[in-house]
């Protein structure tokens, strides 16, 4: 006779309930909805004023190069650092050393940074702290309050404390410098990480001042905080490459020398999205040269057991346009077309704001930079915005400003004023 075993419950039946990404719901959310005028001011991605995908002109040439080319070996595997003539423009890029020409301070500069390719941004963010969480073990990152949402799951899966410090004044839609650095110099601690968007802050849109970030560089050099920069819109936010790298090559020139990392992205400045190109730089003092070999040794350790290297198709376009001085020319012109439009969006509906005599003030809208507004927006008017008028952003108030166009801004902003005059 057979005795029948009671069934054995689920190993997993105990998992914790994961948040659903907020930018990807609504995603969806807007896709599924069958409104005709409805707009999307949540994900952020590049849209021409027809609100289509934009390759841009620099990469469509490359793409023509390569399918031409027919190359057998296009599939490859690349090294586990990636593609270093990839990594060494990226590289040169960010810190503004010369790309057709080296001088000897440049060389002796460059032999403080380890640089290897990663999954774009998100993979080069991840890389790093994992790096900083084995090897540097420090005891907290401070992340701006608010900030992209993805950097606290990165920090959370390594295990190190966060902690906020002030960033966004709600009443004034600016940078609360003040706050910030009064928090910062009350409470962190040596060896700690600190967290800083390079340009066209995440989700706020609001930069600090060139001497407002000649202060948290003096703080940090100071108070010996690793500044880890995250780097996602290079030329995309103000069309210069130089402004948009400002911040970063303040802090890598300074004196003494700081150690400090970047997580780069190429999503937007080459719309390449898809093809997660990234790199990721860990500068050193330079008090011993061996040390950045070392450095890419760990980092390729960390790369190998996760997924082994990074895509090649999309670092293969990057490295292939800053090499040619015409193609790189027509690059630079494709930044000037995406962010001079992003300005004449937000100028439109700001001015349409104004003409409507929206209660409250909406210069920030203007005086905020790159993909990304903090509107200052209620809960309560945010739901209003997709449940009446099918306009979707982000439960805080945060609109991409590449969703608007010539044909929607006057509906948006119509929308706005009337959430806002009914007092939601």
């Amino acid at each position: 006779m057979l005795i029948e075993k009671p069934a054995q419950g689920s190993s997993f039946a105990n998992l914790p309930d994961a948040a659903v990404d907020e930018i990807f719901a609504l995603n969806h959310a807007y896709i599924a909805d069958a409104h005709p005028k409805k707009v999307n001011l949540g994900i952020g991605v590049y849209r021409t004023a027809e609100g289509k995908p934009w390759p841009l002109s620099s990469v469509q040439k490359i793409e023509e190069q390569l399918s031409r080319e027919n190359d057998a070996a296009r599939h490859e595997y690349l090294p586990i650092e990636g593609d270093t003539v990839f990594t060494k423009a990226a590289r040169d890029l960010m810190f503004g050393f010369s790309l057709d020409a080296e001088t000897p301070a440049e060389k002796a500069a460059k032999q403080r940074i380890a640089s290897v390719q990663t999954v774009a941004g998100t993979g080069a963010n991840h890389i790093g702290a994992a790096f900083l969480a084995h090897h540097y073990k420090p005891k907290h990152v401070w992340v701006s309050t608010p900030t992209w949402a993805n950097h606290h799951t990165i920090w959370d899966l390594q295990g190190i404390e966060r902690k906020g410090y002030p960033y966004f004044n709600a009443e004034t839609c600016a940078f609360d410098f003040e706050n910030a650095i009064a928090t910062l110099e009350a409470e962190a601690e040596e060896g700690d990480v600190i967290l800083l968007h390079a340009c066209a802050h995440n989700p706020t849109g609001v930069d600090p001042t060139k001497e407002q970030w000649k202060a948290i560089a003096e703080l940090c050099q100071r108070k010996h905080i690793f500044p880890f920069f995250d780097s996602a819109y290079q030329g995309f936010a103000s069309g210069s490459l130089e402004e948009d790298a400002w911040a970063v090559q303040y802090f890598f020139n300074m004196e003494p020398r700081m150690e400090m990392c970047v997580a780069q992205s190429f999503s937007k400045n080459f719309g390449l999205y898809g093809h997660r190109t990234g790199a990721f730089h860990l500068i050193t003092n330079g008090s011993n040269p061996a040390e950045v070999g070392l450095i890419e040794k760990n980092l390729c350790h960390i790369i190998r057991g996760e997924y082994s290297m990074g895509p090649k198709f999309g670092s293969t376009i990057v490295k292939r346009v800053l090499a040619d001085p015409t193609l790189r020319a027509q690059w630079h012109d494709d930044l000037a077309v995406m962010s001079s439009r992003l300005i004449q969006m937000r100028q439109a509906l700001y001015q349409e704001l104004l003409r409507l005599k929206t209660p409250g003030t909406w210069e920030h809208i203007v005086n905020q930079i790159g993909m990304f507004s903090y509107t200052g927006l209620t809960p309560g008017q945010i739901l209003a915005m997709k449940e009446e008028f099918h306009i979707y952003l982000l439960k805080s108030g945060r609109i991409s400003i590449s969703g608007l166009s010539p044909t929607n801004f006057a509906y948006v902003a119509q929308s706005i004023d009337n959430v806002v005059r009914r007092g939601l």
